[in-house]
């Protein structure tokens, strides 16, 4: 790994240049960004929803987790970014990395596309939640 550490910055967007060794971090959007630890100069975007990465920040520092898994880049870099410090992580194979693509599928399918309950008719008095703003998302990708 070329960069061993980030520092972090919290912005509303994502600047269109990302300055390396930078982890930006948009509260707002509920993402960050970051050039590629490798030093390969390839953008990184890693979203906050309930599937995909956590971000904690203590305070001082941040750390994402899962690791980062730079599958569709050249590099396939893949690191784990611990209290702003960047740890190289094992390379994975193609199998490895198919089959956490179809635990990702799965598990963005049993959030999102989650079976409605059936209402009793106490709930169907009462007025209907507006969903969350990742369920939309999802189901305006997924055409329903």
């Amino acid at each position: 790994m070329r960069y061993k550490r980030l520092d972090h910055r919290f912005v509303e967007h994502i600047p269109e240049r990302l300055e390396a060794g930078v982890l930006y971090v948009s509260m707002e959007y509920a993402t960050s960004a970051h050039s590629c630890c490798c030093g390969c100069g390839e953008e990184v975007v890693a979203p906050f929803t309930p599937t995909d990465w956590k971000m904690t920040f203590d305070g001082e520092t941040i750390s994402l987790r899962p690791s980062i898994g730079s599958w569709t880049l050249k590099c396939r870099s893949h690191y784990v970014i611990d209290r702003g410090k960047v740890i190289e992580a094992g390379s994975w194979s193609d199998e490895q990395v198919e089959a956490e693509r179809r635990r990702d599928r799965a598990a963005k399918a049993q959030f999102y596309g989650k079976a409605q309950k059936v209402e009793t008719p106490v709930q169907a008095a009462a007025p209907e939640a507006t969903p969350g703003f990742w369920r939309r998302v999802w189901d305006r990708v997924s055409g329903r």
